[in-house]
């Protein structure tokens, strides 16, 4: 192994102070780069979408299961395939309880084309106890670029999309397909960075 530069604690400390700056520097910009995330207009859901879940049909407005905000997990897993993509799956294991999400007033949920009796036993097989809906009855994939097509076939992308609701209205905040800013995002308060209302929004509902 190659060891990087050695040299005495206070060139070592001189160095780390240097870093220290720099890491302040991305730390501010990432803060203005939220605020700006949260002045995103939005717009409103006007589809009455219909998923298929673990107690039946539902809609796009029964996923934030009383919680004011929405953040939906775009995980691949097309008709087709036997099992889920494993960049996604590894996405869900990191993603930890949600009630710390709930406490902020924002559900999650996972979504995907393919059809709930093949989401089931994957599901199971994974061990989560994440909510998880199929889109296959309706457009929701393709309307929020989680399904597009390229070379006349569906193809499927990774993705968030964050959706906050006020009283039956539904709107859309954000949608990230982006593997970069995708990575590294499992966490619950970068989760609640990428919503219309942050990590400082506390339980209560939607008035």
């Amino acid at each position: 192994m190659s060891l990087p530069e050695i040299v005495t604690r206070e060139e070592w400390r001189t160095a780390r102070e240097e870093l220290r700056r720099k890491e302040e520097a991305v730390a501010r910009a990432r803060d203005a780069l939220d605020a700006e995330r949260r002045r995103l207009p939005v717009v409103e859901v006007d589809p009455e979408y219909v998923f298929e879940g673990g107690d039946g049909k539902a809609t796009l407005l029964d996923l934030f299961d009383g919680q004011t905000q929405l953040v939906v997990h775009h995980f691949m897993f097309a008709p087709e395939w036997t099992q889920g993509c494993p960049c996604c799956a590894a996405f869900l294991d990191q993603l930890g309880h949600l009630d710390r999400l709930r406490a902020h007033d924002t559900a999650f949920a996972a979504v995907s084309r393919a059809p709930f009796t093949r989401i089931l036993p994957y599901k199971a097989r994974m061990g989560w106890a994440v909510p998880w809906y199929s889109s296959a009855l309706g457009d929701f994939n393709r309307d929020f670029e989680a399904t597009v097509e390229q070379e006349g076939r569906p193809v499927e992308r990774p993705g968030l999309s964050c959706f906050l609701r006020e009283r039956d209205r539904v709107f859309h905040t954000y949608s990230v397909h982006d593997d970069d800013v995708l990575d590294g995002l499992g966490a619950v308060p970068g989760l609640l960075d990428l919503t219309a209302l942050g990590r400082h929004l506390n339980g209560g509902g939607a008035h």
